[in-house]
C-alpha cells in the first residue's frame, strides 16, 4: 500500500482549483469499479448509500469512515449522481461541510491486470486545497486497503 502519495492541485480556467490524486492497483478494474460503487464494498473504507445509482440519479449517502479518525457518523446526504460510466468513470455531486457543493470524479483505466484511479475533488472559493487533500488522501489510502485486505491507515498519520 502507498500511504500519503500526494496529489497536485489544478488551476482551472475559472479560477477554482482541483485537487488530483493518483491510486494504483494490482487488481481488475471491475473490482475497483465495485470497490467505488457498491454500498457494501463503499462501507469498508468511506460509507455506504441506500438507493439505485446511475446517470441522472440520486442515492443518500451516510459517511461512517470518519469513525475510525476520532469523528462520527453523518447524516445521510443526498447524492448526485452527474456521470456513471461502468467500469470507467463516475462523477457526483455531493452537499459538503460548509454548505456547498463537492464535485467529485473517479476515473479508472485499466493496465494489464491492474488499474489506475484518478481522483478529482473541484474545490469551492475559499476552501484551502491542503485540508481537503489530506482527507482525500487518507480516504484513498483506506480505499486501497480495503481491496488489498491490509489494515487501515491510522488518520494521524495525514495531519
Amino acid at each position: 500500500m502507498v500511504t500519503g502519495q500526494p496529489g497536485e492541485v489544478r488551476h482551472n480556467d475559472d479560477g477554482t482549483e482541483t485537487i488530483v490524486l493518483h491510486r494504483t492497483f494490482a487488481d481488475p478494474i471491475e473490482d475497483v469499479w465495485a470497490a467505488i460503487t457498491e454500498s457494501d464494498r463503499l462501507a469498508r473504507w468511506i460509507g455506504h448509500y441506500e438507493g439505485t445509482g446511475g446517470t441522472g440519479g440520486t442515492v443518500e449517502f451516510t459517511t461512517t469512515g470518519e469513525l475510525d479518525a476520532g469523528g462520527e457518523v453523518d447524516e445521510p446526504a443526498t447524492v448526485q449522481i452527474v456521470e456513471c460510466s461502468p467500469p470507467h468513470r463516475l462523477v457526483v455531486d455531493m452537499p459538503s461541510y460548509d454548505g456547498g457543493v463537492w464535485h467529485l470524479a473517479a476515473t479508472l483505466s485499466g493496465h494489464g491486470s491492474g488499474t489506475t484511479l484518478v481522483f478529482e475533488q473541484r474545490l469551492t472559493a475559499g476552501v484551502p486545497a491542503g485540508d481537503i487533500e489530506a482527507g482525500w488522501r487518507w480516504y484513498l489510502d483506506r480505499l486501497v486497503a480495503s481491496i488489498a485486505d491490509e489494515p487501515m491507515p491510522a488518520w494521524d498519520d495525514y495531519t
